[in-house]
């Protein structure tokens, strides 16, 4: 067609067509100007409407009831904060009583609520324990979207591995997000050696949410999920195998073991639990935890897929067994019994906690970070510490008969270690949640930037 062209013009018209192409060659180079200046500055105006958009959701964001962004699975930051998502520390803040969005579920709604943290179940009255929300200082947590989540699930396996209290956060897990389920596409299985792993099964989404109980993380004599309560206890201090089995392909674990340590000195076996050859040694407890830490931390970095799974290490969930630590009280007088608003005083630190554990647990995350594997710690202990109101105390199912003694004096039975749901567990998992769909929104969170100076002493 070009070539035909050519031939029908008359040389004389060639200065005339030269002249046409110039000026169409300025008329498309004004037009594409044009439409780059044009879409800059739309570019601009859309930021700038996203930003006015987000301030106008944070403005004044200590003092309203809605300040948790429940229309966005965004993790954004304060208009007054020159800080950016990936600074924000998700666990440095406080607790804000919100009565309008939460609890996020209630216990009746929840059907595989544990009685051991069914508080108003067992008759308690006082539910404002229910109603705090975490606030970070510098940042909105995301709204928690259970349908987000089973979708980012999907085909895949959390398993929470460790002690009642991990197994705490499994059942907060679980009540978050069955309400978004048919009945018809939910399960709840037990599996593994004596029932070991329990199972809630997502079906649409071919989704599974599993806890595991090792209290130890090693194997022990307490491995039994059920008779576990025995005096003299004594833990394999290299064997790991016969539990970690049921995690290698999950996709994201979440460990935690603080609480069964924690006495002067722990039993150590080396050898099987039915070889007259084995060796029992007495170790102190910190050692034994180190070596412990040493034992678990070798398996991850061989066993697990770093491309394919997500590691975290919660940190140790405070107790609240004594009284006088937050109040005038005597020693000796009380503990978390009748109490009903949280800890208001920033910092505080109650003499459950202990740092040096937590430490060790650091350490053995940065030498993982060190050799290629990623663990992120769940600092949930400082946030907790403030709720000294949110544990069962005496609402709940007691294993053992009461006596008339301890009814006299309720503190005697009180649980101040585990915690109400819905509560405290919560929260945590609402981290989980936004670290798990923004991984890069909390870069202190990070087991390459958690520093032993935020676990106090």
């Amino acid at each position: 067609m070009g070539r035909k062209n050519r031939i029908a013009f008359p040389v004389m018209a060639w200065g005339i067509r030269n002249r046409f192409h110039s000026l169409t060659a300025i008329l498309v180079a004004v037009f594409v100007i044009s439409v780059i200046y044009l879409t800059g500055k739309n570019n601009v105006q859309s930021s700038d409407s996203l930003a006015t958009s987000q301030c106008n959701l944070l403005s004044g964001n200590l003092t309203g009831k809605n300040n948790n962004v429940a229309s966005s699975d965004s993790l954004v930051i304060h208009e007054n904060s020159s800080d950016s998502p990936s600074q924000c520390d998700l666990f440095s803040g406080e607790w804000v009583y919100d009565n309008s969005s939460y609890p996020l579920y209630t216990w009746e709604q929840c059907s595989y609520i544990s009685d051991q943290v069914a508080c108003e179940k067992f008759g308690r009255k006082d539910t404002k324990y229910q109603n705090w929300r975490w606030q970070p200082h510098q940042c909105n947590l995301p709204r928690f979207n259970a349908t987000a989540l089973l979708e980012m699930l999907r085909g895949k396996r959390l398993i929470y591995v460790g002690d009642s209290l991990n197994r705490g956060q499994w059942v907060s897990m679980v009540c978050l997000l069955e309400s978004s389920i048919p009945a018809s596409q939910k399960a709840m299985d037990w599996s593994g050696q004596d029932g070991s792993i329990i199972t809630f099964t997502a079906k649409e989404y071919d989704a599974s949410i599993a806890f595991y109980w090792a209290p130890l993380l090693l194997e022990s004599n307490s491995d039994h999920p059920f008779n576990h309560r025995l005096s003299d206890r004594f833990v394999r201090i290299q064997a790991i195998e016969r539990h970690a089995r049921y995690w290698t392909d999950a996709d994201v674990l979440v460990f935690n073991s603080y609480l069964w340590w924690r006495r002067p000195k722990m039993k150590l076996l080396w050898g099987s639990f039915d070889s007259s050859d084995g060796i029992y040694k007495e170790v102190e407890m910190l050692r034994s935890y180190e070596m412990a830490l040493k034992t678990w931390s070798d398996w991850v970095e061989i066993h697990v897929n770093h491309t394919k799974t997500k590691l975290f290490f919660a940190s140790l969930s405070p107790t609240h067994l004594w009284n006088y630590e937050w109040s005038n009280a005597k020693e000796g007088e009380g503990n978390c019994y009748n109490e009903t608003e949280p800890i208001t005083k920033q910092g505080h630190w109650g003499g459950g906690s202990d740092s040096r554990m937590m430490r060790l647990v650091e350490s053995a995350v940065k030498e993982l970070e060190g050799r290629g594997v990623t663990v992120q710690i769940l600092n949930i202990t400082q946030m907790s510490e403030y709720r000294k109101e949110a544990h069962p105390s005496i609402y709940k199912k007691q294993w053992e008969p009461i006596t008339q003694e301890q009814l006299s004096n309720p503190t005697s039975y009180a649980d101040c270690m585990h915690w109400c749901l819905p509560g405290v567990p919560d929260a945590w998992n609402e981290i989980l949640y936004a670290l798990l769909l923004h991984p890069s929104s909390s870069s202190n969170s990070s087991s390459s930037s958690s520093s032993s100076s935020s676990f106090s002493s």
